[in-house]
């Protein structure tokens, strides 16, 4: 791999509160710093352009409430072609977290997290988004 150097112009300021939130993050350097900040941006941009990306699904319910095992099995089988895993933690004797990987085109998860979130009696559901990695470096 080989590096660029450039230079930027940055206010004194916006530079001592990057710095310090880099230090709080235990970020060892700015370059690796600058360089995930574009890394979240080019991510975003795959989400947007509509390009092949992948993600987490995170959810949250009481497993005892009525028909929602079954109801969120049948979200996930009718969604197959972009749940490519799934991961099941019982979070205490109630409550269970469900992590679901996804991979396909933004508006497939986006329909599968919209689904997801009209299923009454969850407690949470985010998105995680993320890349395939194939246009990152």
């Amino acid at each position: 791999m080989s590096l660029t150097r450039f230079s930027v112009s940055l206010d004194e300021k916006l530079v001592d509160q990057f710095d310090a939130r880099i230090k709080a993050d235990r970020c060892p350097t700015r370059s690796k710093a600058v360089g995930d900040l574009i890394r979240a941006s080019l991510v975003k941009t795959e989400w947007r352009a509509g390009d092949e990306v992948a993600g987490a699904i995170v959810l949250v319910y009481d497993h005892h409430k009525r028909d929602i095992v079954k109801i969120l099995t049948d979200v996930q089988h009718d969604c197959h072609d972009a749940i490519i895993s799934t991961q099941h933690i019982h979070l205490d004797h109630d409550n269970c977290l469900e992590i679901v990987a996804v991979r396909g085109k933004p508006r497939e998860i986006d329909s599968i997290v919209k689904q997801l979130k009209a299923v009454k009696g969850l407690k949470h559901v985010s998105l995680a988004a993320g890349t395939t990695g194939q246009k990152l470096s």
